[in-house]
């Protein structure tokens, strides 16, 4: 069984060699472990499909984002590896000065056609996306209306972008029309923001609702299709193809990291749009392009995610069994049936991690999330459903679950 890692030794908030900012520091970080809120990662190697070695024994990875069963998939590396002989190792500069290749650009091709749009135009992450793209849409004279559990990277680019920020309930699209109603008239511009697919819940936004009260109310609609991009609605298209509002959204937000196997992410839209975003998303412009590799891998990913529908409707099966077998065990779970992003709420920080560890040592890995990630009260094991994931193993999870439970 793999071991539980050991976190690395912290510098005392007392020690007298500490300097001030060590010693201020560190005060923090003892706060954070009196709560159980301190973090440390994993060290993970040889992912084969959901397996991978934890500190040298092999583990289940429920954790993931890999959604589609893809990071590990040879295709993908032999699509790397050409454009590494071809292009080198570094893009060696941003964007708009000489870091645009022909993979860059093949990438986002492959992104337009995929996502049905105009065109698309690819970011480092997904966090640089939202980071750089809210504030070239708004500002200072505008509002936004955002839902309360959208992601760290929404909130941040609604902070960042100085525009007035009302928060509705989530996925509430009554709490939302009655803020608009209230506050529209008296800004410019007005855009509404939401994850597409909530990353912690694993429930869909309202969007059809949300593009009726945009078009009532002259606003913009933003998603964030980052769980939702390769892995549901028709043909993998995300929650707007999901929920018969395909094309109705203007900006949408996808990652490149998690179903379709690579890293990167990605804004789908009008050639207008991309072409402002080109020109004003602060994080596209100021930041050395990713890896030329990185792009080939990622477009090798989009078009197996394409052509192998079969990965999408083994995540869903996935998905069912496992909310099954924990409903059979008297673990409760909500969320759609077939929604790959299953939570078990734990309730307390402490209680969460250490139900954490007890399913690390028995060869499972899942997500221990706590505060800030979610709300005081609702820590929670997330759990993730991949492709690659067999019935053995997902029984066997369930079975661990329920007793670390107990």
């Amino acid at each position: 069984m793999p071991r539980v890692e050991t976190p690395p030794t912290s510098i005392a908030p007392t020690d007298a060699r500490a300097s001030s900012l060590d010693r201020a520091l560190g005060d923090d970080l003892a706060e954070l472990r009196r709560r159980d809120l301190e973090r440390h990662p994993r060290t993970l190697s040889g992912r084969r499909g959901a397996v991978v070695s934890s500190n040298g024994a092999p583990a289940v990875d429920f954790g993931s984002n890999d959604y589609l069963g893809l990071a590990s998939d040879p295709r993908l590396a032999a699509a790397a590896t050409r454009a590494l002989r071809e292009q080198g190792t570094g893009a060696t500069a941003s964007r708009l000065i000489a870091g645009t290749t022909t993979e860059h650009a093949a990438l986002e091709r492959e992104i337009a056609r995929f996502a049905r749009t105009d065109r698309a135009l690819s970011f480092s992450s997904g966090y640089a996306a939202n980071a750089g793209v809210i504030p070239a849409l708004v500002s200072r004279e505008d509002v936004i209306f955002s839902d309360r559990l959208n992601h760290a990277s929404l909130i941040d680019g609604c902070r960042a972008s100085r525009a007035t920020v009302h928060v509705y309930e989530h996925a509430d699209a009554d709490a939302l029309a009655a803020l608009i109603a209230e506050h529209r008239v008296a800004h410019r511009r007005a855009l509404i923001v939401t994850d597409g697919i909530f990353s912690m819940d694993g429930d869909v936004a309202p969007l059809a609702a949300i593009v009726d009260l945009a078009r009532r109310f002259d606003a913009w609609t933003y998603v964030d299709d980052a769980h939702a991009a390769g892995v549901i609605g028709p043909d993998g298209r995300g929650t707007a193809a999901l929920l018969g509002v395909d094309g109705e959204i203007d900006v949408t937000v996808g990652t490149l990291g998690k179903a379709f196997g690579a890293a990167g992410a990605y804004v789908a839209g009008s050639d207008v749009l991309c072409t402002y975003l080109l020109n004003r998303a602060r994080s596209f412009i100021f930041s050395t392009a990713p890896m030329p590799a990185q792009a080939a891998a990622a477009a090798e990913g989009i078009r197996i995610a394409t052509s192998e529908p079969n990965r999408r409707e083994r995540v869903a099966a996935n998905a069912r069994l496992l909310r099954e077998s924990l409903h059979a065990r008297g673990v409760p779970v909500y969320g759609a049936e077939s929604m790959h992003i299953v939570p078990v709420v734990v309730g307390s920080a402490a209680r969460t991690v250490h139900v954490g560890e007890r399913l690390a040592c028995a060869g499972f890995l899942i997500g221990a999330v706590r505060p800030p990630t979610v709300p005081d009260g609702t820590s929670r094991l997330r759990i993730s459903l991949s492709a690659a994931h067999t019935d053995e193993q997902i029984c066997a999870l369930a079975a661990a679950v329920a007793e670390a439970l107990r």
